[in-house]
């Protein structure tokens, strides 16, 4: 991995504005050098695959058209060197399925996708809790 504060995540959101939102919540955060933003499981993937440079991170919205976000995330899970990412998920929906199926895959937090617009700007400061060895929340 990189420097923790020269990340470059990789997110998946079909939701134009969603991906809006919560790509200027990376941008604000000191430890995120780098964004990406895919809007499916399948470019997620394609990206994955193609690019020559992987992402430190991943985060992936769930429900998604193509391939959703469970699908990608079994993918990246049976993939030797894609699976040492760490990936986070989040939606709207947060189902005991769809945690346990995440959990499954090796997801190291299922967060919910906020209603309020302001708290989008916690979820880069919880993945990167998470990924620097902070205590999870």
């Amino acid at each position: 991995m990189t420097k923790l504060n020269e990340l470059h995540i990789l997110i998946a959101e079909d939701d134009q504005d969603d991906g809006e939102i919560i790509e200027q919540s990376f941008s604000r955060h000191s430890a995120f050098s780098k964004i990406s933003l895919v809007k499916n499981g399948k470019e997620l993937l394609d990206f994955l695959n193609n690019e020559s440079e992987k992402p430190d991170v991943i985060l992936t919205d769930i429900n998604m058209p193509i391939i959703n976000g469970i699908e990608a995330l079994m993918k990246i899970a049976n993939d030797e060197e894609l699976k040492k990412i760490p990936s986070f998920a989040y939606s709207t929906s947060i189902s005991k399925v769809y945690v346990s199926k995440c959990i499954q895959y090796g997801v190291r937090s299922f967060l919910a996708k906020p209603f309020v617009l302001e708290e989008f700007d916690e979820i880069p400061h919880k993945i990167y809790t998470i990924i620097s060895g902070s205590t999870i929340q």
